[in-house]
């Protein structure tokens, strides 16, 4: 089993920037597939980006590209989703997930959704 703990959200202004933490805990070697996911009130959860831990490979939505970076640091078991250039349509409840994969392909996969997941935290961007 793994455990995940998200912090960092928060009210910003359109323009600003958020940084969101996960912290891992538990048989973290089990997972190699990490990823952050948002869900808008009345809307689908969506994935924002996902890392594959054994060769560094990223993937995010086109949405987010170039204004959001997920990344891990193994000594903290802790991954990151660095906001930058926030718009109001970024608010949403943003969930972080882990779980393992044969191969990257399935961990940049739209339908992968993890097998953990965390408790979520609330980013509300104003215009």
């Amino acid at each position: 089993q793994v455990q995940l703990v998200e912090s960092g959200g928060g009210s910003v202004q359109a323009g600003g920037s958020l940084r969101l933490s996960c912290v891992a805990s538990g048989y973290t070697s089990s997972v190699n597939c990490l990823g952050w996911f948002r869900q808008a009130p009345g809307k689908e959860r969506e994935g924002v980006a996902t890392l594959y831990t054994g060769l560094s490979m990223t993937k995010y939505a086109d949405s987010v590209k170039g204004r959001f970076t997920i990344s891990q640091d193994n000594a903290k078991n802790t991954m990151y989703l660095q906001m930058d250039s926030l718009k109001p349509e970024d608010t949403a409840m943003y969930y972080c997930a882990a779980g393992r994969v044969t191969w990257w392909g399935l961990c940049a996969d739209d339908s992968w959704r993890g097998n953990y997941w965390g408790q979520g935290t609330q980013v509300t961007v104003s215009s």
